[in-house]
């Protein structure tokens, strides 16, 4: 039992190390192959193997465009299962390569129809971040003048706030600052209306600390920071800041941390050496502007206390263009408005919304964010005066570093839908190097051996089990795995047993007969039945091959040189019936000394 335990635990372990291989979620989707015949093969051969091909497989492979005539570059419809018959099959030795013919799009670009004006988002690369996440379940608080729900927010999910200017549940806006940083982290967005946000599936926590006229007290905003860690959120956004450290502040700031929030603040609009409180506290990623060109925007403070800079625009005159555009609401009237606003304030929400970018990502502790975010910035050379910290933004970077080493479910599902293994065809016609068939030479084996240890007593040993395993079937499903840019040979050496191995480089479905045979049996008792332990490798390796060879017989008698008629089936049959009787012959003394 103990060593079924281990066995079952061995397996989940290799499955685990090979879905984490990051060329496994890397593979793409595709309904066509591709077939590049080598330039050496002759019109003639190409025309008889297509024909043959469209004969075998019901398929109409065609060249790929007039280009393709000199090339011999063919493409033919077809999934997973045909890949895998085709690189099985003669074809293999008269072409370069035949691959997936992959499907590459375009990234996620949304439809809301002023998305063109948000320079902003795509400076920061956060398209290709979407194609990972969008920031769901992730909560982020914005610290501010509070939330209005104006028409670009109404699809966006929200929790409960609170308003600490006026103590009461109710956290609208009446400045309209808190709106517009609001719809940067998660503008709605798909919803063929106004503008875009970074994280627009994540849930905003509207906590207002700021009156309608811009100001709030460290007494308000170090509340509404333990509000905050306290009540769910997963990222803290301040665009506020002041002169004067506070110890009630950092305080908070610190629950905050061991909460595992993430906390991020604007460094300051007055253009100094040195980012303004809470900025510079310690758990806070502090934030300096960029205008569109990606270079510091003068008025942004830098220096000590920066850690990152993102877009926080340049407004020049009439000239909005360059700021950063959002939903937001004329403080004056209450009315909703689409206005470009610039300073480190418009930077910070940037920040937050890639940090819940990260976190939905599976990154928890918020050092760890700060870390992904800082190490996936675009670097700025000599810059002697800490105008970025550790670089530019980059979403589509950040979110890269957070998945590393990670395989999620939804990873694994979508390479087994892309390779066709949720087809119920794949695994009936050809499958996976002939499941079922692998299936029957394992346990067959194992029956077998249990049948022979009746008569003649031994006890089970993992060099046993692994000559059995090793002369049935191999590791077949490693046959079955192809890993983005990388070589195939090695997962088909892997993956086959003992009398496949002839031929498993070529990658032939043909068995080689002096593998598919009792010689290398025979070789290996002589060799090992002399060691303690290693003699029970050669035993089970040979009643292995016999299982392999009986089953090959019966299903699949291809041999090289004889053929698949009834002389390779005799060929494979006597020599399995060899293997059985020299397992019988080996066993005999030692079911004697038993």
């Amino acid at each position: 039992m103990k060593r079924f335990l281990l066995l079952v635990l061995f397996l989940v372990g290799l499955g685990w190390a090979l879905t984490n291989y990051q060329g496994l979620a890397a593979q793409g989707t595709y309904d066509s192959l591709i077939l590049d015949f080598r330039e050496d093969v002759g019109a003639a051969q190409i025309e008889s193997q297509i024909e043959a091909i469209a004969q075998k497989f019901t398929v109409s492979p065609r060249y790929n465009s007039e280009f393709s005539l000199d090339d011999h570059i063919f493409v033919v419809k077809g999934d997973a299962a045909l890949l895998n018959q085709l690189r099985h099959s003669p074809l293999k030795e008269l072409t370069e390569y035949i691959e997936p013919n992959y499907i590459y799009r375009q990234y996620a670009i949304p439809n809301d129809p002023e998305y063109g004006k948000q320079w902003n988002l795509r400076s920061i690369n956060v398209e290709q971040a979407w194609d990972e996440t969008k920031g769901k379940d992730i909560t982020v608080a914005v610290i501010d003048t509070g939330i209005s729900a104006v028409p670009d927010l109404e699809k966006t999910n929200f929790a409960a706030g609170y308003d600490f200017v006026n103590d009461q549940a109710d956290a609208k806006d009446d400045n309209g600052h808190g709106t517009h940083v609001a719809g940067t982290i998660a503008q709605s967005t798909n919803n063929s209306f106004g503008v875009a946000g970074i994280a627009y599936e994540a849930t905003l926590m509207p906590l207002k600390v700021l009156s309608s006229q811009g100001g709030g007290t460290v007494a308000d905003i170090a509340e509404a920071i333990r509000f905050a860690a306290d009540n769910g959120a997963a990222v803290i956004n301040m665009s506020l800041g002041g002169g004067g450290e506070s110890n009630l502040m950092k305080e908070a700031i610190a629950h905050a941390h061991e909460k595992g929030v993430v906390v991020v603040a604007a460094a300051g609009n007055a253009g100094r050496n040195a980012a303004e409180y809470p900025a510079r506290y310690p758990y806070v990623i502090g934030v300096a502007a960029l205008d569109a060109a990606g270079n510091k925007a003068p008025y942004s403070n830098y220096g000590a206390g920066i850690d990152i800079a993102a877009p926080g625009g340049l407004i020049n005159g009439d000239d909005k263009s360059g700021g950063i555009l959002q939903n937001t609401l004329n403080p004056a009237t209450g009315e909703s408005v689409f206005e470009a606003y610039q300073g480190t304030s418009m930077a910070a929400p940037h920040v937050a919304g890639v940090a819940a970018l990260v976190k939905a990502m599976g990154v928890e502790n918020p050092d760890d964010v700060a870390a992904v975010i800082q190490q996936s910035a675009l670097p700025v050379p000599d810059d002697n005066l800490n105008h970025y910290g550790a670089g530019k933004l980059n979403a589509a970077e950040a979110v890269k570093l957070a998945g590393k080493g990670k395989f999620s479910f939804k990873d694994f599902f979508r390479w087994l839908r892309d390779n066709g293994y949720l087809n119920p065809r794949f695994w009936f016609d050809g499958g996976i190097i002939a499941l079922w068939p692998k299936v029957f030479m394992v346990l067959g084996s194992y029956l077998l051996a249990w049948l022979l240890k009746h008569y003649f007593p031994f006890a089970w040993s993992w060099s046993m089990s692994t000559g059995l395993v090793m002369g049935s079937s191999g590791l077949f499903f490693l046959r079955g795995l192809y890993l983005y840019d990388a070589p195939q040979w090695p997962f088909r050496l892997l993956g086959s047993s003992i009398p496949e191995m002839g031929t498993a480089v070529q990658a032939s479905g043909l068995l080689n007969p002096l593998f598919a045979s009792v010689l290398i049996p025979l070789a290996l008792l002589a060799l090992l039945l002399g060691h303690r332990q290693l003699k029970w490798f050669a035993i089970g390796t040979t009643i292995g091959v016999g299982m392999c060879l009986a089953v090959s017989a019966a299903v699949d008698p291809a041999l090289l040189w004889l053929g698949d008629g009834t002389i390779a089936r005799t060929f494979l049959a006597v020599n399995a019936i060899l293997c059985l009787a020299l397992a019988r012959l080996v066993l005999k003394p030692e079911g004697r000394t038993a």
